[in-house]
């Protein structure tokens, strides 16, 4: 009877230590609307760890184990990523939607606050706008402005229960350095983003837009901006080694073609430079090459040495798109990409 007794016990034992064994991998499942992507990739610095296959209808799903509890990169496509928390044991549930690709995401089961409050937490930062908007702001705004800050980060973050504790942890020191970056630099930075501030005032919507002149045109002889006034332009300015450039170039091809005919012309601006390439034969070379190899569509021009343009739109990095109506007047300074489904409402708001 006492043998028994001991084997009951233990058989208790087993089953409720089976029962709490926690899984040593994550499963990760879902459905992304309007999809047209055929895999799922998950990756960190290291490299790609898993790769998910995408059913037709949009839905996935796949199990994988994680090294350590961090943030991973999702991405079904070079213009389409988003930050993913994930930590062994979790069994995550996404729906999305494709054509707006992090803002749209919500997350269901096991792991799923931690997610949703990094959605929350980067739309939020979305509201924030441009840093140097922040350093042009008088010191009593300014201060009050961080303070607003910390006080949203702090809001959203109690949106959420049972964030897991290291992306908790981070987040709260993201917060704390961002705000100890803006304090740290105003005085250095308040004159000149103040005197940025007022220059992009000449770029404001219905401005009459910077101009260029005689660009080398790819398919032979020279173009300026005045070319293409009658129709609506989507200027893309980009150069063959920016690899978010080149990410782009298929939604941009999608565009062209879904566009052509109608009223706008998409045009693309080669900034290939000396310093990049070694020469500027060299720089042309690359940009002719480039142009012919990946058969890009629309109309390409090289601005070579003038760099007049790009400094009157203050570019700081590329690739960034502008859009100019049919009189030579700016829309948009820092127009959507091809790949954001906003440049597409923007579009049909114009009756393009």
């Amino acid at each position: 009877m006492k043998q028994l007794y001991s084997l009951f016990i233990a058989i208790i034992v087993l089953v409720s230590c089976a029962k709490e064994a926690p899984k040593d991998y994550v499963t990760f499942s879902g459905k992304l609307e309007n999809n047209t992507d055929s895999i799922l990739t998950i990756s960190n610095r290291t490299g790609i760890l898993k790769t998910i296959i995408i059913h037709k209808n949009g839905t996935f799903k796949d199990t994988l184990k994680v090294v350590k509890e961090e943030m991973y990169t999702l991405q079904s496509s070079p213009s389409k990523r988003a930050p993913l928390f994930l930590k062994n044991g979790y069994d995550l549930k996404l729906v999305g939607n494709s054509n707006d690709y992090l803002n749209s995401f919500i997350y269901s089961g096991e792991g799923s606050s931690s997610n949703n409050f990094i959605v929350s937490q980067y739309m939020f930062s979305q509201k924030m706008g441009n840093p140097m908007d922040l350093f042009a702001l008088e010191k009593d705004v300014f201060d009050k402005k961080t303070t607003a800050i910390v006080k949203g980060f702090d809001s959203v973050l109690a949106l959420y229960k049972n964030i897991d504790s290291t992306l908790l942890s981070n987040s709260k020191n993201q917060t704390k350095n961002m705000v100890d970056y803006f304090e740290k630099n105003y005085e250095s930075q308040h004159t000149i983003a103040k005197t940025k501030l007022a220059s992009m005032k000449n770029l404001a919507k219905g401005k009459p837009s910077p101009i260029f002149k005689d660009y080398e045109n790819f398919k032979g002889g020279k173009k300026s901006l005045d070319s293409f006034k009658g129709k609506y332009i989507y200027i893309d300015l980009w150069a063959t080694w920016c690899k978010p450039c080149l990410g782009e170039i298929p939604a941009l091809k999608t565009l062209e073609k879904k566009y052509h005919g109608k009223n706008i012309t998409f045009l693309s601006i080669s900034m290939d430079s000396e310093r990049t390439s070694g020469s500027w034969e060299n720089a042309n070379k690359k940009w002719r090459k480039m142009v012919a190899d990946k058969k890009l569509t629309g109309t390409h021009l090289f601005a070579g040495k003038d760099i007049d343009f790009m400094q009157d739109y203050q570019v700081t990095g590329i690739p960034r798109f502008i859009l100019i109506d049919p009189k030579g007047n700016i829309v948009d300074a820092s127009a959507p990409r091809p790949s954001d489904n906003q440049l597409i409402i923007l579009f049909n708001a114009l009756g393009i």
